[in-house]
């Protein structure tokens, strides 16, 4: 990929999103850092061309439509797409008391807000000669692990779980229509991050490494396909 790709991350004012600008930044590439928050995002922006990345703000609010549409208006190329914004939805979740309200917020940013941004910047990245997408989910989203007695899938999710395999289910069907890009999903582990209180183990930095290996991607790997730093998750 040339000097000038030029990469979106979305959600990328903090955790792990931040990282991944930082990461996609040090290669050399242009980082549009997509962020609702007006204040948070241009800190974040600050801190970036601190530390020598070409980066620029991206006001971004995935689940609205007009918000998307003045954030394509930003660029005139892009090469990489990475939907990292994301919501819990708010706990607890158990599945015989949620509130349909909360299933409705995890999806409406995890799963539609990702189609929405995909299918906002698609005539930009059709025109690149490598573009790819990389779709931030999680472990907790394999139906594979979450049916296995004794796997460690987190507390009981009738929100946020599902919505994570509702989008590696969406991916799937982007890999099939669009064979000309690599369109991937990470997970980056159990991160300290605003999402969990920070409770996790890894940083910020740890998970952000499955990103930018699956943005940086050859023209001949794979699509289609679920990752974490050990390899491939089983759906």
């Amino acid at each position: 990929m040339s000097e000038r790709t030029t990469a979106l991350v979305t959600g990328a004012n903090k955790g792990i999103g931040y990282e991944i600008a930082a990461g996609l930044g040090a290669l050399g590439w242009r980082v549009g850092v997509g962020a609702r928050d007006d204040g948070r995002r241009e800190a974040a922006v600050g801190k970036l061309r601190a530390a020598g990345v070409d980066a620029f703000g991206v006001p971004l609010d995935v689940t609205d439509d007009a918000s998307v549409a003045a954030a394509v208006s930003l660029f005139d190329r892009l090469d990489v797409l990475v939907n990292n914004a994301g919501v819990t939805g708010g706990m607890p979740q158990e599945p015989s008391t949620v509130d349909i309200a909360t299933m409705r917020t995890a999806v409406e940013t995890n799963v539609f807000g990702v189609i929405r941004v995909t299918n906002a910047f698609l005539p930009l990245l059709r025109r690149s000669a490598s573009p790819r997408i990389v779709n931030m989910s999680s472990t907790v989203g394999s139906i594979t692990r979450q049916s296995t007695p004794g796997a460690e899938t987190g507390p009981i999710s009738a929100a946020y779980s599902p919505s994570k395999s509702f989008l590696n289910a969406v991916t799937v069907q982007y890999a099939k229509e669009l064979p000309g890009i690599l369109i991937n999903l990470g997970c980056p582990g159990y991160c300290a991050t605003d999402l969990n209180g920070h409770r996790g183990y890894r940083t910020p930095e740890q998970g952000a490494a499955v990103a930018i290996r699956l943005a940086t991607l050859p023209d001949d790997g794979p699509t289609g396909a679920f990752y974490d730093d050990d390899g491939v998750i089983p759906w």
